[in-house]
């Protein structure tokens, strides 16, 4: 009997080691661009409030944000004093954070999650969330650069 009981207890261990996460969620990831003048980096930040180190001393004038609300879900950690500025480029409708003055970005979190272009923003009446880059309008997150075709 203490056999069987000390094999059951050790396949429970077993079996709880392996077993799946309750939950598992995707998180949404914040593709940013740094410029600063004419270098620029790459860097990826899972929306989820971890802090990710750039790890690169280039000091930074502009942040390009194609996919992400990163003006209003980010922290762009620095050494000095800074503000920032949204900016959309009227020709690209890229969505962009100016940096002033420019100076190294030592670390970036990020949290939450926004509604991509043409996502639903309205569903049934009830807002769904802020858009990623665009704006809301008929119930849709449409994109800053709606251009005329006339």
């Amino acid at each position: 009997m203490k056999f069987s009981s000390t094999v059951l207890f050790g396949l429970g261990l077993v079996a709880g080691s392996h077993a799946h996460p309750l939950e598992e969620r995707d998180v949404q990831v914040a593709h940013l661009t740094f410029h600063g003048g004419p270098a620029s980096y790459d860097l990826a930040v899972p929306a989820d409030g971890t802090l990710v180190y750039t790890n690169n001393d280039l000091s930074i004038s502009i942040i390009d944000a194609p996919d992400y609300n990163a003006g209003s879900q980010c922290t762009f950690n620095t050494a000095g004093d800074k503000a920032l500025v949204s900016s959309i480029d009227t020709q690209t409708g890229m969505q962009s954070l100016i940096v002033g003055p420019p100076q190294p970005i030592i670390s970036v979190s990020c949290q939450g999650s926004c509604i991509p272009t043409y996502g639903a923003c309205f569903v049934n009446g009830q807002y769904t969330g802020a858009c990623c880059n665009g704006f809301c309008a008929a119930t849709r997150c449409r994109p800053w650069n709606i251009s005329s075709t006339a």
